[in-house]
């Protein structure tokens, strides 16, 4: 008896979710891989114009490490400290030594504190990335209600927050904090003026730096929605009977948003380099501050330790800003490349059994 079945080709199993899945994964993978290897390469340069910078600046190092040019110290004072630190070795010999221990992460100890660089910046990192993330919040509650204002309430809302925007987006922070506190601290007397340690010794500093931020973020969400209001999905939920307001939150909104996050990580750049200015202004204890004293006092290891948290912060906030766009673009939240939210189900739905 023959088999009814020989000569047939065997039928290839169709590609089912765990296919998708697994090459979803692996795009994931390839994603996270290349963040990696890019937060890496940020730092290694980070590092490198840092310590290049720090052998450019005129003077000994070592005087700054005794106490300054003034504290007078011996010429055999010098030379063991010169020693004691490797600064008598070939500048390659000391700049794999300078990697190799930020890798292992010794950052030293503080010259003008006195005090090891990780433990400053344990006390005072938290101060700045409170400010920095609030600021962000705020900036972005400001700009949504700014493109709310320009594209839902008329021409004359439209201009006079357009020029608002432009004009926030400018202001220097030191004047802005400066404008902030006699108004709101000294004629109003509604918050402090310098930081007390409650809610409202933030509320100034919060808003020095996220006022610019909104404005250019509002600039960006505005024309955003005026693109998407003309879109067929806008066309298509206003058929549905959806609200104005309905509409603005979750239609366009959603494709609005998508360059400001992409800017995100800038402007959270943007708040940790205002917040230098800020932290002095306001009496805040956070990094900023300590720069400044670093920057005058050469305190080398403080500036080495601040430039590579603040680098890994920004290299993190990227990361994150990346994850928020793609699970906030309409679109799909797999990395490029990869299938997009129930495209196999799209790609599979009215195929006939078997068919390529």
């Amino acid at each position: 008896m023959t088999d009814p079945t020989a000569g047939r080709p065997v039928p290839r199993p169709a590609d089912g979710p765990r296919t998708a899945d697994a090459s979803a994964a692996g795009r994931w993978a390839r994603w996270a891989v290349r963040r990696v290897l890019g937060g890496i390469g940020v730092l290694w340069a980070v590092a490198t114009i840092v310590f290049v910078a720090i052998r450019l600046i005129p003077g000994d190092p070592a005087l700054a490490i005794l106490g300054g040019p003034g504290s007078q110290a011996s010429a055999e004072a010098v030379a063991q400290v010169r020693h004691e630190y490797g600064l008598d070795q070939p500048v390659l010999v000391q700049y794999a030594v300078f990697l190799g221990r930020l890798a292992t992460g010794q950052l030293g100890d503080s010259y003008a504190f006195r005090t090891p660089v990780a433990t400053l910046l344990g006390q005072q990192l938290p101060v700045t990335l409170t400010l920095a993330v609030a600021g962000l919040v705020v900036a972005w509650v400001l700009a949504i209600l700014a493109a709310w204002a320009s594209t839902q309430r008329g021409r004359i809302a439209a201009g006079l927050t357009s020029a608002l925007s432009v004009t926030a987006s400018v202001m220097p922070h030191f004047w802005l904090g400066s404008v902030l506190i006699v108004v709101f601290a000294s004629a109003l007397g509604w918050v402090p003026a310098v930081s007390d340690g409650t809610a409202r010794g933030w509320v100034l500093p919060v808003l020095t730096v996220a006022v610019p931020v909104a404005g250019y973020l509002a600039e960006t969400v505005r024309d955003g929605v005026v693109d998407a209001q003309r879109s067929a999905f806008a066309l298509a939920a206003r058929g549905r009977g959806e609200t104005r307001i309905g509409l603005f939150a979750r239609h366009l909104l959603r494709h609005a948003a998508l360059p400001g996050i992409a800017l995100s990580a800038w402007a959270f750049g943007s708040l940790v380099s205002g917040a230098v200015v800020v932290e002095s202004v306001f009496a805040l204890p956070g990094i900023g501050r300590a720069l400044v004293t670093a920057v005058t006092q050469r305190d080398m290891p403080l500036v080495v330790g601040i430039a590579m948290v603040s680098a890994a912060a920004y290299v993190v906030v990227l990361a994150v800003a990346d994850l928020v766009e793609r699970a906030v673009d309409p679109r799909g939240s797999a990395p490029q490349g990869a299938p997009r939210r129930g495209s196999a189900r799209r790609r599979g739905a009215g195929r006939p059994a078997g068919a390529r």
